[in-house]
């Protein structure tokens, strides 16, 4: 499945900088209308290290109200958590009626990462395939939208990526052992990746793989599908998409606005201490 997958899709800076402030508009309006409909959203984000989930989830919630979404970035569970159903501490994460949750990770990291390290015996991995599939359908048939994206990438281009932020002292931090010694495993954290889609993918929790070489085009088909998918959903109580032109280019000059001042805080935090000038 994944090495069909067509990874030289990609989208240029310019035009994504041009599409970006309707898409992101365009969320916020459904954002508003699932709240109103009570309509509640789970949006799922897996891949590769180094495949920018994070960056497409900051860039996703940029312009959200934040009244309206959680975020949770999914770590290994705690030790009071081990003692409870492996899903327990996912079910205190659902969205409430009209909310949007987002998992930066899952509870798809016990068929992947504890499969390939080894943290749990094959028979817990194995029966999880059954309880996620069992654990989705429950809130899809609560009304619950589920989106699931899986970002892809390639080896070698982890490889560049990992190297690329070693080789800067400000994001270094940022690759870890753990990180080097999971892309040594890639080919075997692929055979988990492919088990995984296949036997979790259903009509009511359904997988987007997201070609993510280009980071620019993964983030527009992330938010194309969101907002597909959420419109789909909420069918004529769909917001018109009546947006002026006047609001898009007040948008795109406050996003132009931010990314210069980011780039200015980067260059000053990259200086010497002695050449910031004195107070």
């Amino acid at each position: 499945m994944l090495e069909n997958v067509n990874l030289k899709r990609k989208l240029s800076r310019s035009e994504y900088d041009k599409l970006l402030p309707a898409l992101q508009r365009r969320l916020y309006d459904l954002e508003k209308a699932c709240w109103d409909q009570k309509v509640s959203s789970v949006l799922v984000f897996e891949g590769w290290d180094a495949a920018g989930k994070g960056t497409t989830i900051a860039t996703l919630t940029q312009r959200l109200d934040p009244r309206g979404f959680r975020l949770h970035a999914t770590t290994l569970p705690r030790t009071y958590e081990q003692r409870r159903p492996w899903l327990w501490r996912f079910w205190l994460r659902v969205p409430n009626r009209g909310e949007m949750v987002i998992f930066d990770h899952s509870w798809y990291g016990r068929v992947l990462e504890k499969r390939v390290e080894q943290m749990i015996p094959e028979t817990q991995w194995r029966s999880a395939f059954r309880d996620i599939v069992d654990f989705e359908r429950m809130l899809a048939d609560d009304g619950t939208v589920i989106v699931k994206f899986f970002l892809h990438i390639s080896k070698k281009e982890q490889k560049k990526r990992f190297e690329k932020l070693e080789a800067d002292p400000l994001e270094r931090w940022r690759v870890t052992k753990e990180d080097w010694a999971r892309h040594k495993k890639y080919d075997e954290y692929l055979a988990a990746t492919e088990e995984m889609l296949e036997l979790t993918e259903s009509e009511f929790a359904p997988w987007t793989i997201v070609e993510a070489t280009s980071k620019w085009y993964a983030r527009k088909k992330v938010f194309d599908t969101i907002i597909r998918t959420l419109e789909a959903r909420l069918g004529p109580n769909a917001p018109g998409r009546s947006v002026s032109e006047a609001s898009v280019l007040a948008d795109a000059e406050l996003r132009e606005a931010m990314v210069s001042l980011e780039a200015n805080e980067a260059k000053a935090a990259a200086k010497p201490a002695g050449k910031r000038g004195k107070r």
